[in-house]
């Protein structure tokens, strides 16, 4: 396939899997979206063992496009349900992919960007880069990766991060559990192919059947969480404070809530 928005690359039984927008910061568009899921895939059919994803230029992935975000207003309720169920379907194809995931962070990851970035196995991150959930911030919920969340950090530092919106730093997010490593800019991309090394000398029938009873596990839980979390997802775009929001996110002002 001819991808636009990504980069996608195989060696030695490592496929790579590169956002390919860095004059957008690698936002999350809608043909990202479904190119992201035609390469997930595609390496999951393919002789490769182990993926790594990463971003183009200075940032991971900066959240969603501007221009899509502006038509986000003006969008039915039956087109809020279907982006809600294909975002969805995109978190969990990578949070349940077959294969070992490690995601090499190079820069911002933010919004559904931080959901790429930490719902990989394995997160590696420079010491410049930044992560936050920060869709409260325009009247938005981050409601899908709210039940991934909840699993990697814990309750009380999930409600943290959701409710302020607040970006992190490499640090914090090493501290939380987002991150596994930090490594030096020079190196990541290295450090990530050692590991994706390391994780090829072990059995990749038993690789795959861990993976399968760990989301098996919370399969039904998980389940349950999404339908909820499309739900309001696709409910709060039909908000006067959503639109507010992303009004004034697009306008560089403080938005002036109304509570509806």
């Amino acid at each position: 396939m001819n991808y636009k928005t990504i980069e996608v690359t195989s060696a030695s039984g490592v496929a790579s899997l590169t956002l390919n927008r860095p004059e957008k910061r690698n936002a999350i568009s809608y043909e990202l979206i479904e190119e992201l899921l035609a390469a997930l895939a595609e390496v999951a059919a393919s002789p490769a063992l182990v993926l790594i994803l990463t971003g183009r230029g200075k940032a991971f992935c900066s959240g969603m496009d501007l221009e899509n975000l502006k038509a986000l207003v003006g969008r039915s309720a039956e087109e809020n349900q279907r982006d809600s169920e294909t975002m969805a379907r995109l978190f969990r194809s990578l949070a349940e992919f077959p294969k070992p995931t490690i995601a090499a962070v190079n820069g911002a990851a933010l919004a559904g960007g931080c959901g790429l970035a930490t719902l990989c196995d394995f997160t590696l991150a420079v010491p410049e880069a930044k992560f936050g959930y920060t869709e409260v911030r325009i009247g938005f919920v981050p409601a899908i990766v709210s039940t991934f969340l909840l699993r990697q950090i814990g309750e009380k530092s999930a409600r943290e991060l959701l409710l302020t919106g607040r970006i992190i730093g490499a640090e914090e997010a090493h501290r939380l559990g987002l991150v596994n490593e930090i490594v030096a800019p020079e190196k990541l991309l290295g450090r990530a192919h050692e590991l994706a090394d390391q994780l090829l000398e072990n059995s990749p029938q038993s690789i795959a059947a861990t993976k399968r009873l760990l989301a098996e596990y919370v399969r039904e839980e998980r389940d349950r969480q999404i339908r909820s979390a499309v739900r309001e997802n696709a409910r709060i775009r039909e908000t006067q404070d959503f639109r507010e929001g992303v009004t004034a996110f697009l306008e560089k002002r403080k938005p002036r809530w109304s509570g509806q």
